[in-house]
C-alpha cells in the first residue's frame, strides 16, 4: 500500500521538475536542437546571429524565435508561423512567405526587399525602417501594422490592407498595384504618394491627404482634393 508521504513526495518531485523545465533558457529546450525543415518547431528558441540562407521552414513554427541580424536569405516560410518573432536586422530577401503569419513581430531595420509574400499577414507588427522594395506584397494584410519610413520601392501591393498602421514617412512613391488598397484611419504623416495614382484607395479622407506628401502626378479619390503643402520640401 502506498502511503500519503510517498504520494506526497512523488508529486512534489513532479512539480519541481516541470518548474525546472519551464524555466530552463531556449538552447536547452528540446525542440530548439532540432534542424532546419519543414514544419520545425523553434518556439521561443534563439537562433540569433547565425546564417539559415536557403534553408526550408514551410509550415514550421516560430512563435517568438529571436532571429535578430540571421541571415534568412533565400529561404522558404511558407505558410510558417512567425508570430512575434524578433527579425531586428535580420535579412529576408528573395524568400517565400506566401500565406506566412508575420503578426507582431519586431522587425526594425530589417531586410524584406524581393519577399514573395502573398496573402501573408502583418498585423501589429513593427516593421519601421524595414526594406520592402521589390517585394509582392499582394491581399497583404498590414492592419495596425508599424511601418514608418519603410520603404516599397517597386513593390507590387496590389489589394494590401493598412487600416489603422502607421506609415509615417514610408515611401510608397515607387510602389505599384493595380487595384484598390484599403488607407481606413492610417497615419500618414509625410507618407510619400509622388506619381502614385490613388483614385480607386478607399477608406482615405481629407486629414490624411492633408499631412502627406504627393506632386502634381499624384491622382486622388473622389470628392478629396490636393492640399497646398504639395509637393512637400523634404531635407
Amino acid at each position: 500500500m502506498v502511503s500519503t508521504e510517498s504520494i506526497m513526495k512523488a508529486g512534489l518531485l513532479a512539480a519541481v521538475c516541470l518548474l525546472v523545465i519551464s524555466a530552463a533558457p531556449s538552447w536547452a529546450k528540446p525542440q530548439c536542437s532540432a534542424s532546419a525543415g519543414p514544419g520545425v518547431d523553434w518556439t521561443e528558441c534563439d537562433k540569433k546571429l547565425i546564417i539559415l540562407s536557403g534553408s526550408d521552414f514551410k509550415g514550421a513554427t516560430l512563435v517568438g524565435t529571436d532571429f535578430t541580424s540571421t541571415d534568412l536569405r533565400e529561404t522558404n516560410l511558407m505558410a510558417a508561423d512567425l508570430e512575434k518573432a524578433t527579425l531586428v536586422r535580420a535579412s529576408l530577401a528573395g524568400s517565400h512567405a506566401e500565406g506566412a503569419k508575420f503578426d507582431r513581430i519586431e522587425a526594425y531595420r530589417t531586410n524584406f526587399s524581393a519577399l514573395r509574400a502573398k496573402g501573408a499577414t502583418f498585423a501589429s507588427a513593427d516593421v519601421q525602417r524595414s526594406n520592402f522594395s521589390n517585394s509582392n506584397l499582394v491581399d497583404v494584410d498590414f492592419t495596425k501594422a508599424d511601418l514608418g519610413r519603410a520603404d516599397f520601392t517597386g513593390a507590387d501591393i496590389t489589394g494590401a490592407r493598412f487600416p489603422l498602421a502607421n506609415l509615417s514617412r514610408a515611401d510608397l512613391s515607387g510602389a505599384k498595384f493595380s487595384g484598390p488598397l484599403d488607407f481606413s484611419n492610417a497615419f500618414l504623416f509625410l507618407t510619400r504618394f509622388e506619381g502614385v495614382d490613388l483614385s480607386a484607395a478607399t477608406g482615405l479622407q481629407q486629414w490624411q491627404i492633408d499631412m502627406s506628401c504627393g506632386d502634381e502626378k499624384t491622382k486622388l479619390p473622389e470628392g478629396l482634393a490636393v492640399p497646398a503643402s504639395w509637393p512637400c520640401a523634404f531635407d
